[in-house]
């Protein structure tokens, strides 16, 4: 009797090797939705467009493109936390609902670092400053000597309270001592026009966002925020060389399915995607819009979100930042 238990268990174990084995070989087998937590047109959703065609062509599969605002991206990683963790529902992370959000929000209904299967980074997106028509300032050390001979005078513009672009305006401020008041708007699009048009000083916002008003004249670019220089605007000097040394702020892109997605699958979206990332045409074209491509595994991928959530709490934290 015992060794017909045990031959049972064994040939039972087997087959559900062997069923998962099939299931992974046939994913995917319908459609995966890469939800982008923005409207058309950011830097998430373009890169998640250029992933969904190449993606398709590596898997066999379809990828289609559903863009879910609102919440400052909150509202498609709920749908997606709370999606069933098949491998067809994934999500276009980013440093706001996937790392800020965890801090700012009390009430959160999803754990940045544990209701997600991290699958890989895709890009870094560098942030820059820019500033509009009533700033005198072409550069960054004359527009904080410039804040700093009117305090209270100047502005800066946000997506909204608690938005990536506002936590990085209120490190820049905190770390140089400028007394400048924070403006939220609902999303970049409106807070971009009326940096534009004067209403507003000045914005930190994606260099693939500025990049069309930079060249348009319609914005004056005043500093790179991210570590290094950008590839796309390679004369304007980082904030960390220029006036704060250690300042950081990129935004960043990445892929995560719902958490107990299974390994397999996950493991099989990772080798795609650093597979996509690798082809010149993707690589060119993402830096076009000034994102540098990073390819990383899920467990990389996964410290850095842990890292990035405890850098921004800190800062929300240091500047008393609760979403509305």
């Amino acid at each position: 009797m015992k060794t017909i238990i045990q031959t049972s268990w064994r040939l039972l174990i087997g087959a559900t090797v062997l069923v998962s084995g099939v299931a992974a070989a046939a994913y995917p087998d319908k459609p995966v939705r890469i939800v982008v937590p923005y409207p058309p047109g950011g830097a998430s959703d373009t890169t998640a467009r250029v992933l969904s065609e190449k993606l398709k062509d590596v898997t066999g599969g379809t990828f289609v493109v559903e863009n879910r605002p609102g919440a400052n991206g909150n509202i498609a990683a709920e749908l997606v936390a709370k999606s069933p963790a098949d491998g067809y529902t994934l999500l276009m992370a980013n440093v706001g609902p996937n790392a800020i959000s965890q801090t700012i929000y009390p009430r959160l209904s999803y754990n940045v670092n544990t209701s997600f299967a991290p699958i890989g980074q895709t890009t870094t997106v560098p942030i820059v400053l820019v500033a509009g028509p009533k700033v005198q300032a072409n550069d960054i050390k004359a527009l904080v000597a410039e804040v700093k001979a009117n305090p209270g005078k100047y502005t800066f513009a946000s997506a909204g309270n608690g938005s990536s672009n506002h936590l990085v305006g209120e490190m820049f401020k905190s770390g140089l001592k400028l007394d400048m008041m924070h403006v939220p708007y609902k999303g970049d699009g409106p807070a971009m026009t009326d940096v534009m048009a004067g209403q507003v000083s000045m914005m930190f916002t994606t260099a693939v966002a500025a990049r069309p008003y930079v060249t348009g004249g319609k914005l004056k670019l005043i500093a790179v925020a991210s570590k290094k220089r950008v590839p796309a605007f390679p004369n304007t000097p980082t904030i960390d060389e220029s006036v704060l040394k250690g300042f950081d702020a990129s935004s960043w892109g990445g892929l995560v399915a719902p958490a107990g997605t299974p390994p397999e699958i996950v493991k099989q979206l990772n080798a795609a995607l650093i597979k996509v990332l690798a082809m010149p045409e993707v690589t060119s074209k993402l830096s076009t819009l000034g994102a540098e491509v990073v390819a990383t595994k899920s467990d990389e991928f996964a410290s850095y979100i842990k890292s990035e959530t405890d850098k921004w709490g800190a800062v929300a934290k240091a500047a008393n930042v609760v979403a509305d």
